[in-house]
């Protein structure tokens, strides 16, 4: 099927060759907001405009997308655009990916190379498994979470909408990370982390929590 790519930035590089080395799809442009790299191209894939070039695309028969933003929630916020344009949200999973026959991959999920997915971990829509990252027997990923390279999560760790796990950090078994919450590079989890909190060091603690944006509930 003929994709586009949203987003031409470095983790759009990252996820155009993902889908390559997975061969399932055919990217045929990205979607950028940058109008200044309109006409350019990105891996040898042109950038064919804003969002507003959506429905054209549609029109030439492009069937799927899928979304290659970096800050989570800007990648589900385009999630529901595209699925309202009547975009397939397909997933690109790496060839050097491990994912368990057992376990329940979403909607518009990047899982990097190298990265492990065991039994029975739920991964919800528009979360990104990073390169190298363990996902370990019945871990739940929140929907637009994103688990960084180098994440290691032991089994039955719950990880809430929208979080952010930085690079390297580790998380023991059965300990929850709060909806929006930030995990700090290198960090080693070993009580749960309240929504939005951001917490850092080893072991890690919290040092600030935010509030919730306008016109978003954050949920227990």
């Amino acid at each position: 099927m003929d994709i586009v790519i949203v987003g031409a930035g470095g983790h759009g590089k990252v996820v155009l060759e993902i889908v390559r080395a997975a061969g399932q799809h055919n990217p045929v442009g990205f979607v950028d907001a940058d109008s200044a790299l309109a006409g350019r191209e990105v891996g040898g894939v042109p950038v064919i405009g804003p969002v507003n070039t959506l429905p054209r695309l549609r029109q030439q028969r492009v069937g799927g997308a899928i979304i290659a933003i970096g800050d989570n929630r800007a990648r589900v916020r385009y999630a529901a655009i595209l699925a309202e344009h009547g975009f397939e949200l397909v997933n690109a999973i790496h060839p050097t990916a491990s994912v368990g026959p057992t376990a329940h991959i979403g909607r518009n999920v990047v899982i990097g190379a190298q990265a492990a997915i065991t039994a029975e971990a739920r991964i919800g829509d528009s979360v990104i498994i990073n390169t190298g990252a363990i996902v370990e027997h019945e871990c739940e990923i929140g929907e637009g979470a994103h688990v960084c390279p180098g994440v290691a999560l032991a089994g039955r760790v719950r990880i809430g909408r929208g979080a952010f796990i930085g690079l390297g950090s580790r998380v023991i078994q059965c300990r929850r990370i709060g909806e929006f919450a930030t995990v700090g590079a290198g960090a080693v989890v070993i009580e749960d982390v309240p929504d939005g909190a951001s917490v850092v060091g080893v072991p890690a603690r919290v040092i600030k929590v935010a509030a919730p944006e306008a016109g978003e509930s954050v949920r227990s």
